[in-house]
């Protein structure tokens, strides 16, 4: 390929001496694809955050770092790596994905997917994961294999003849925020050209308002995004929403002012929260959760919306549910997911 560069390596010490000499001539990380084994676990529980209610997702390791550039991704303080690093031992992944579809309880619905530490979809054209992952899950009615994406990449998807319980997922947010903080990722409106096409295809979608990030205005946005998203996706066939504040751990705003010295993402007043994880205050966040839910509320009242990584109390202000732990929101988030997959059969 013109303008492309390959470099061989033998173990991991030769391969840090590629990545320093391409540091030294100037490239970026993401412009680096290393392409490797991966040692250690495939298949995982979402480590979330501590003391707040997460959702237990099941999460498939295929790729670490991500070829979008989004300001406020966790990926810049969490991974200490250079270049996006593919795996390429796709057998043993499905391997042990496929251990868990076959031994976990039948009694739960399990959600899993491939978007905690990349985009589940920027190479799957070249890859061919999603589909396998697709592929095999459509086995199991218990599992719901998510696929979440900041892309429009779905067309190699669509033809899929056995989709099972597949989910088709998109981070949304305004124009205004992907501009400003998503970079080199499709636009509002090619993403909605997406979910329409996945839609009119048969999958089953999700969506995640995660992170919303305010400013003046941001209500008439989202609502009109919201707006437009169910004018265009069957929403008979929406499974999940979910919502975020925007929040980052201690570290990395100074992260991000080495890299964006002029970005306004962080004007607003941020408090320490009960996992030490910055966040608006919470009588903006529950107005915002609130507002977000009544909107979608309007259009439909079937998909399970939850909040991520949230405290016991802002759930209970805003969705009016007492959750202890986070296996009681998982448990009934598998309930809302066995009724749900009953409407569809």
């Amino acid at each position: 390929m013109a303008g492309v560069e390959i470099f061989w390596y033998d173990d991991e010490t030769s391969l840090a001496l590629v990545l320093e000499g391409l540091k030294l001539r100037g490239a970026q990380s993401k412009e680096v694809l290393v392409l490797k084994k991966f040692l250690g676990r495939f298949f995982q529980k979402c480590p979330g955050s501590p003391r707040v209610i997460c959702c237990n997702y099941r999460v498939i390791n295929t790729c670490f770092n991500c070829l979008y550039d989004c300001s406020y991704c966790f990926l810049r303080g969490y991974l200490n790596a250079f270049g996006i690093v593919q795996f390429i031992n796709i057998a043993d992944l499905m391997e042990e994905v496929e251990n868990f579809f076959r031994t976990s309880s039948s009694d739960m619905v399990y959600r899993v997917g491939t978007g905690e530490f990349t985009d589940s979809l920027m190479f799957d054209r070249e890859t061919g994961i999603g589909q396998e992952l697709i592929r095999r899950a459509s086995l199991y009615s218990h599992i719901m294999m998510e696929l979440k994406t900041k892309s429009s990449n779905v067309d190699h998807l669509l033809e899929i003849p056995r989709k099972g319980n597949a989910v088709l997922s998109w981070s949304l947010a305004s124009q205004r925020n992907i501009e400003r903080y998503e970079r080199d990722t499709a636009n509002l409106n090619e993403r909605l050209a997406a979910i329409r096409r996945a839609s009119e295809a048969g999958f089953i979608t999700s969506f995640h308002f995660d992170p919303v990030i305010i400013y003046e205005g941001w209500k008439e946005d989202y609502s009109a995004l919201i707006d437009t998203l169910f004018e265009t996706v069957n929403r008979e066939k929406v499974a999940w929403i979910s919502m975020g504040g925007f929040r980052y751990a201690p570290g990395f705003k100074e992260v991000l002012k080495n890299v964006e010295p002029d970005t306004d993402m962080m004007l607003e007043e941020m408090f320490p929260g009960i996992d030490g994880k910055f966040r608006y205050f919470k009588p903006v966040r529950i107005d915002m959760y609130k507002f977000l839910l009544d909107r979608i509320r309007k259009y439909t009242s079937k998909p399970f919306i939850y909040l991520c990584m949230e405290s016991d109390d802002v759930w209970h202000q805003v969705m009016g549910k007492n959750f202890a732990t986070s296996a009681d929101l998982e448990i009934d988030f598998s309930e809302a997911m066995k009724r749900f997959l009953k409407t569809l059969a």
